[in-house]
């Protein structure tokens, strides 16, 4: 393919900014099969300026098309405890099943190698609500006075599966559908240290790793761990850190998992609420000193 070629279906690319900071609508961008790279390599780029990103009327994506588009990112990882029980690679959220995720996260941060994207589509949706937030945590690491980021800059957390978003506890759940996706959930206990200020790998910028999968950080008890989190956590999630987006069915988002928090908000009472997550694998967090995020070990 001739540079002129390429060059033209790169001007094709559009990017409008959503926020002072943080989230892009990606308009040009056809997701289906034999994609082509410069379209990869624009939306990669999109990722790392804008973090989240986002396009719409992508209707003709199935499973088949969600996991291909999300192998030019790297190596699909299937969720360590739950996923679709028709694809693996797929975890699906539904609000019927217990799959309301409303409360500030980053994606499987239990885990010691915590993904590095994620690719989520909009399936089925309630008549209102249902909106989703990204806060951006490299901002929010920028943005804490010089104390708390020498503070933060030492500090490590263990992150652990025991709490989900689908539900604090398996009595308080309505129906068995969502009971025993709390049991599978919950079913093996995963558990990891991570530093709390962890550098991109990409673009040397340092972001703030906790999230509701933070239980304690090390060397810290409960009433010190939660006291410092509420501190650490409000700075991630100011409004002004933030973006939101109103979902439609067909539409995808993107985002770095590791410089992004989110939460679904759970505004639709019994509205159905179905969206499909592909994860791609991502690189073990390394700390200022260049340490490694490792396996807890009680």
């Amino acid at each position: 393919m001739s540079n002129a070629v390429v060059a033209q279906r790169v001007q094709e690319y559009q990017s409008l900014p959503l926020s002072g900071g943080l989230g892009a609508e990606l308009r040009g961008i056809f997701i289906r099969d034999n994609i082509p790279q410069e379209a990869i390599d624009f939306i990669y780029q999109m990722l790392l300026r804008y973090r989240v990103v986002f396009i719409r009327n992508q209707h003709q994506v199935t499973d088949q098309i969600h996991q291909d588009f999300a192998r030019h990112f790297g190596d699909i990882v299937n969720h360590p405890t739950v996923a679709a029980e028709d694809e693996p690679s797929i975890l699906e959220l539904h609000s019927h099943r217990g799959g309301r995720a409303n409360s500030w996260h980053t994606d499987v941060t239990f885990d010691v190698r915590p993904p590095k994207l994620s690719i989520l589509r909009a399936v089925r949706l309630p008549e209102l609500g249902g909106d989703t937030v990204w806060a951006n945590t490299v901002a929010a690491y920028d943005h804490l006075p010089d104390n708390l980021q020498t503070l933060a800059d030492k500090l490590w957390a263990v992150h652990g599966n025991d709490f989900d978003y689908a539900a604090s506890r398996v009595e308080l759940l309505h129906d068995e559908a969502s009971r025993r996706y709390r049991r599978q959930y919950a079913a093996q206990v995963i558990k990891s240290e991570h530093p709390v200020v962890r550098v991109h790998p990409d673009t040397g910028e340092r972001s703030l790793l906790l999230g509701h999968y933070t239980q304690r950080f090390v060397h810290c008890n409960t009433f010190e761990s939660d006291r410092l989190y509420e501190i650490f956590q409000a700075h991630i999630t100011r409004l002004e850190n933030t973006v939101r987006w109103r979902w439609a069915e067909g539409d995808v988002a993107m985002w770095d998992n590791r410089t992004t928090q989110h939460y679904a908000i759970n505004d639709y009472g019994d509205g159905e609420r179905v969206m499909r997550r592909v994860t791609i694998m991502g690189e073990i967090p390394v700390a200022l000193d260049g340490s490694e995020s490792r396996v807890h070990v009680p």
